[in-house]
């Protein structure tokens, strides 16, 4: 049967809320203030369609032309070199092989990649992805009005995939940080930044998920709650705008579910207020202050019900907890369901981590967990990983991340079946000079630095510690295929 007199199907209404902006100060290490602004309440944004072929449901034309000003291209250049287990050693230490020494680096040329980034203030200040500006030589950065600039690194946190760099120019366009937690599945939003080096490109979706886990930092420690939109991106969105229909940020395009490698219908962005947490810290402190609950746990699943016949069917469960962890200060326990941390609903741990990565040590956050069919409140301080609440020093962060290896000290029966004294084994290898200058693998234990012998971790910090010029790390894999030797400079 056809229809006739079709006529409107629904009347188009736009409903806007009054904002608030709210700014705060930081202070870099030379103690100048530095001003970036959040927005305090969302826009409520309603629209509909009419049968009208010719109406616009929507317009992104005022929030595109507002966030491409602030939208940049980086261009990383890598000056490298093939390497060989011996090469990079320093000069001063090339004696030590006499003639049997062989320097096998073969220069490969100067290699380009690029990126996107935001501009966060009028002072020149930028964040965008780690892996945009990781391990570069130089960075150059051009604003939508193709001016370029020399751009220097403020500071960087693997294990959120964010990085702050700084162009000496005052007086720019920048975008606000509005509140992720606030974002909802369904709401539209918009990617902007520059993919195959198409500058200022505007892509528009939807949220199609939240708190998505997919893996892709790689870290023991690291931060993964991204938000899925189907907004297209492709290689050279990183660290460029997710924005919303007002035209503030909320979060950093950072990756792509693709078999291809290009755009396949998902794409994921850090939400703003990750974002926002690691850049104040960065720049006020140089390092990221972590703020840990003290606790392992699994996603809620139907298996795990059945196994542990819980009274619920979503949350973070508490596998175990750490001895000097604010959650088993106040007495959570191990099968405890968590449900809720303060007004938001923990659905599963990417939900929980994401939360907790956004806050630092000494923050209180108020935890509901289910136990036995009984809820149960919390409020939990929480500490550093030392089990405090003080200020991690950028210096004793550095000595580790410089290398880019994940350290973990041997037992004595370990050190006697591979006939050593003392060492400590390489347990995962992550962006920094040892995969850059070396080629080094997972696996190798670190009998000696610069000849002096290690047995942990801290004796590897106490060698770095104020070092300048070059090291040289001797050791072993462990298989009976003789020392090695790996020299670097630092």
């Amino acid at each position: 049967m056809k229809m006739k007199n079709f006529g409107t199907l629904m009347a188009a209404a736009i409903l806007g809320s009054l904002l608030t902006i709210g700014s705060f100060q930081l202070f870099d290490k030379n103690e100048n203030p530095i001003r970036i602004e959040h927005v305090e309440g969302i826009p409520a944004l309603k629209a509909s369609y009419t049968g009208d072929v010719n109406s616009v449901p929507l317009d992104f034309t005022a929030a595109s032309e507002k966030v491409m000003n602030s939208v940049v291209h980086i261009t990383n250049t890598k000056n490298e070199s093939r390497f060989t287990q011996n090469s990079q050693i320093p000069d001063q230490l090339r004696d030590f092989f006499g003639p049997y020494f062989r320097d096998d680096r073969r220069p490969s040329g100067p290699r380009v990649a690029s990126g996107s980034g935001v501009i966060i203030n009028d002072q020149g200040y930028i964040v965008t992805n780690n892996h945009v500006v990781n391990d570069a030589d130089e960075l150059e950065v051009t604003l939508h009005d193709n001016r370029t600039f020399k751009a220097k690194v403020i500071g960087t946190d693997p294990t959120t995939d964010v990085a702050v760099i700084k162009i000496e120019e005052k007086g720019l366009p920048y975008l606000t940080f509005t509140d992720s937690n606030n974002a909802r599945v369904g709401q539209w939003v918009l990617a902007v930044g520059n993919p195959f080096n198409l500058n200022s490109t505007v892509t528009a979706g939807i949220i199609s998920a939240k708190a998505r886990n997919i893996g892709i930092i790689g870290d023991s420690t690291s931060i993964e709650s991204f938000i899925q939109t189907d907004a297209a991106v492709n290689p050279g969105n990183s660290g460029g705008a997710l924005v919303d229909l007002n035209g503030d940020l909320v979060g950093i395009n950072t990756a792509i579910a693709s078999p291809t490698g290009s755009y396949s219908g998902y794409s994921f962005a850090i939400p703003s207020n990750i974002v926002s947490k690691v850049v104040e810290d960065l720049i006020s402190y140089g390092v990221v202050q972590r703020g840990w609950l003290g606790v392992t746990i699994q996603t809620v699943s139907s298996p795990l019900v059945k196994e542990n016949d819980l009274a619920v069917n979503e949350g973070a469960y508490v596998v175990g907890l750490a001895d000097n962890s604010g959650a088993k200060d106040v007495g959570i326990k191990k099968g405890d369901v968590i449900i809720k941390i303060d007004d938001i609903d923990v659905e599963n741990t990417a939900n929980l981590i994401g939360y907790v990565g956004s806050k630092r040590p000494g923050d209180k956050v108020n935890l509901k967990v289910n136990r036995n069919g009984k809820e149960i409140d919390y409020q939990v301080l929480l500490k550093n990983r030392d089990g405090n609440t003080e200020i991690v020093e950028k210096k004793n962060i550095e000595k580790l991340t410089v290398l880019g290896a994940d350290l973990e000290e041997l037992d004595s029966k370990t050190l006697k079946k591979l006939g050593i004294e003392s060492g400590v084994l390489v347990k995962s290898l992550r962006p920094g000079k040892i995969r850059k200058y070396t080629d080094m693998r997972e696996g190798f234990i670190i009998t000696k630095i610069d000849g002096q012998k290690v047995k942990s971790k801290e004796d590897v910090e106490k060698i770095l510690d104020n070092k300048e010029g070059g090291i040289l790390l001797e050791g072993i894999y462990g298989n009976g295929s003789g020392t090695y030797y790996y020299g670097l400079g630092v």
